[in-house]
Parts: C-alpha cells; structure tokens; sequence
C-alpha cells in the first residue's frame, strides 16, 4: 500500500512538472510593454514514452524559436519551454529550481544576456562581474541535472535599438565564453550565426533586438541542430 502511495504520488508529481514546463505563459509585467513584441503561443506538449526530454532556457528569442525546434525534432525527443521568460541571470537565479522541476533532462539549451544588459532608464540590470557570477552559479545548477548542456551565446543587438547596445553584447558574451569553456560547456554561437548571414537584415526587425518569423525559424533550426548532435554523441 505504501509502495503504492509512493509510486501515485511520483506519477502526479511528474505530471505537474510536465505540464507546468510545456505551456508558455507571458508575465503581466512583460505584457504591459507596449513595445513588447507578442509571442506565439508553445502548446502543451503530448510526451512520447522513451524519447529524452529536451528544456529550452531563455528570453523571448528562444520563446519565438522553440515551436521550430520541437518540429524539427518531433519524434527524435520531447521538447520543453520553461513556462517563464529567463529574463537576466539574478532572475534566473531565483527561478531555476522551479524551472527544472524533477530535473529529467537529457539536454538544456541555454541563455542569458539580452535581459542582463539592458538599461531602461538605469544602469545595466546586471553588471558585467554579477553576471559572471550568476553564470557561474547558473552553470553548477544545471549541471547537478546531469543533463547535457548546450550554452546559445546572446544574438545581436541592431543599431538603434532601444536600452541596449551590441558592444555590451559583445562583452557578456566574451565573459559567458570563458565561463563555458572553463565547465566544458559546448557553445552554440548564435550571435555568429545571424552575423555571418548575408540577409540578417531581414531576418532580424530593425532597431529591436526580436526577429521576424524567418529569423526565429532559422535560429530554430540552428539549435535543432546542435540539439541533434548532442544527442547523438551521448554514448561518447
């Protein structure tokens, strides 16, 4: 009867976690923005027995390219949104237990940088040696899951976008560099990916950090394919 109990008591835990992980939510304070761009909306997801389970970490960039990666990667593993935007590393810091929930994970993709340094009428929210900091805490967390982890350097901030400037930009992802290379960290260079393209002009909006449709889709299908190659190295 007590083995019983237990083994209910685990399957409503796994289920909460599952559905409170799958279903994208956008916060009040985000919402009242005007200039917040609307994000599509993450389904909940149906899980496939056996396939690993895949959490996507981040702001809204990964918020518009996760549906990407989980049809890309339909069938291949379950694939999960944090049902939260990750903001700035101090928030992120305060939410991360929740976000992991049993911890489960066969994979974490993830970021954060766009929310550390912006201003909005103020210093940075995060300064360059908290954020280093936070990473770092950031990092051991993650890697108490187990799970492989995939870190996305921040992608580019265009000229004349509000709160933010691409030569911070550049800095934190210098500062995140050295913190995954130290823990072993495979990165997955999206900054350099929009840069080199020849039309991200059209793939990301003008003067905003949010990308059109065809941005998101093309970053989707950059993580995707890392996600894929990760997965299958995991014997290695």
């Amino acid at each position: 009867m007590l083995n019983g109990m237990r083994i209910l008591c685990c399957g409503l835990l796994w289920l909460g976690t599952m559905s409170a992980q799958s279903k994208w939510k956008v916060p009040k304070d985000l919402a009242s923005i005007p200039t917040y761009v609307k994000v599509p909306a993450f389904g909940q997801l149906t899980p496939i027995p056996g396939l690993p389970r895949v959490l996507i970490v981040g702001d809204s960039i990964s918020m518009y390219y996760s549906a990407q990666v989980r049809e890309v990667l339909r069938g291949i593993a379950n694939v999960y949104l944090i049902p939260d935007n990750a903001r700035s590393t101090a928030y992120g810091l305060k939410n991360i237990d929740e976000w992991l929930g049993d911890g489960n994970w066969a994979l974490i993709h993830f970021n954060w940088g766009l929310h550390d340094i912006a201003t909005w009428d103020g210093p940075r929210q995060v300064s360059i040696v908290d954020y280093e900091a936070n990473l770092r805490q950031l990092v051991k967390k993650l890697q108490g899951t187990g799970a492989r982890l995939i870190w996305s350097s921040t992608t580019p901030v265009p000229t004349g976008s509000k709160n933010r400037e691409e030569r911070d930009v550049l800095v934190y992802n210098a500062v995140a560099k050295k913190v995954m290379e130290e823990a072993h960290i495979p990165i997955n260079d999206l900054h350099a990916f929009i840069e080199s393209r020849s039309d991200k002009e059209q793939l990301q909006r003008p003067a905003n950090v949010h990308f059109r449709p065809e941005g998101s889709t093309e970053l989707g299908a950059e993580v995707s394919k890392h996600i894929l190659a990760a997965l299958g190295s995991k014997s290695d």
